[in-house]
């Protein structure tokens, strides 16, 4: 007989809280946490990584109840947004480490497919990012862009 939970994932992580409103706990205004934010990105972290050192260190569980924007709008008003949208460049890196690891383990077959699996997944991003207006039309994704970011 198998186990019950046999494919069952770790459970790393918090959960989003429910409710979307302010809690009454916080202490931060606004004005406070757009500033974390600012200060935050000019130390070169992303929005992702923002928004997580925002809920560990300074007790914040969700940015845009308080602020009314997303942590990345913050970021766009003031100028510090990336170019290249962060899950796309977390893809481009990725596909880099895959491309370095096949230069030194030539017969990794299982490396060639999630290398182009990985590209494919950067097609589609690339796509919907140009229908969207994020990228720019002449945009194109090339296989040593990857080692410029």
């Amino acid at each position: 007989m198998a186990r019950l939970y046999s494919h069952k994932r770790g459970r790393s992580g918090s959960t989003r809280p429910l409710s979307k409103k302010t809690p009454t706990w916080c202490k931060y205004n606004a004005e406070e946490v757009e500033a974390l934010v600012a200060k935050l990105a000019r130390e070169g972290n992303n929005a992702s990584t923002i928004g997580t050192i925002l809920r560990d260190r300074h007790g914040i569980p969700l940015a845009k109840p308080i602020i009314g924007k997303t942590i990345h709008e913050v970021l766009k008003s003031s100028d510090a947004a990336p170019k290249i949208p962060e899950d796309l460049d977390t893809l481009m890196k990725k596909a880099e480490r895959a491309r370095r690891h096949l230069e030194r383990n030539k017969a990794d077959s299982i490396a060639k497919r999630s290398l182009a699996l990985i590209e494919s997944k950067i097609y589609r991003l690339v796509r919907y990012y140009k229908e969207e207006g994020v990228l720019p039309p002449q945009w194109e994704y090339k296989l040593m862009a990857a080692s410029v970011v």
